[in-house]
């Protein structure tokens, strides 16, 4: 493809996304426009190295990747399975570690030994559902809430729950905890498979760039 055409990123919204034009700057490519806060634009172009950026919903980014709109996104790896989009995944990037994990409190433990029917609740219902049914050969009923998923257990709405643990904090303060490990996650970068045909030096050249840089820095 001619160095003319762009590489578009889609950014995941907050943490993800600054940690990630850190770590970009750390290897020289810059967006000064992204700098300005009080910008209303939603695309923010580099001239001088052909990139562009723009900032999504964590669960868009596979969506925008998936269709071609954008070459590379970053995005939890949370959302990538919970989304299965049709996305390569070429790089850890280390940051925003935490766990998806089974919770609920400690006398539910008993359940997940048996492969009786349980109640689950979480906001990843693709994720519990592959977990429970492909993993465990368990049968569960899926309930998908969308804000606190540790009322479920306290309000008898769900045995337990599957969802992201950083500390376990929430947990403890609400008489849960950590029952099974589901996966580790940290954010990711994924790339459209035919971008990754087309524009596959310029694609590799940025990732092991990134690579080198993150293997430094451990």
């Amino acid at each position: 493809m001619s160095e003319d055409r762009y590489l578009t990123f889609a950014l995941g919204k907050g943490r993800l996304a600054n940690k990630t034009l850190e770590l970009l700057e750390s290897i020289g490519i810059t967006c000064e426009e992204m700098k300005d806060k009080n910008s209303r634009k939603l695309i923010f172009t580099n001239e001088e190295l052909k990139l562009r950026f723009f900032l999504a919903k964590g669960p868009d980014v596979p969506t925008y990747v998936e269709y071609g709109a954008a070459d590379i996104g970053v995005v939890g790896r949370d959302t990538i399975l919970e989304e299965n989009r049709n996305v390569y995944e070429v790089l850890d990037l280390g940051f925003g570690k935490c766990r998806m994990c089974v919770c609920g409190p400690a006398a539910a433990g008993e359940l997940l030994q048996h492969h009786e029917r349980i109640r689950v609740a979480s906001k990843y219902p693709h994720i519990a559902k592959d977990y429970f049914f492909n993993k465990k050969h368990q049968t569960v009923d899926i309930i998908k809430l969308n804000g606190s998923v540790e009322l479920g257990p306290i309000v008898e709405l769900s045995d337990v729950i599957v969802d992201i643990v950083e500390t376990g904090s929430t947990l403890r303060e609400n008489g849960l905890e950590v029952l099974e490990e589901v996966c580790p996650l940290s954010a990711r970068m994924i790339v459209n498979p035919v971008s990754m045909q087309m524009e596959r030096e310029r694609i590799i050249k940025l990732v092991n760039q990134i690579r080198e840089k993150l293997e430094e820095s451990k």
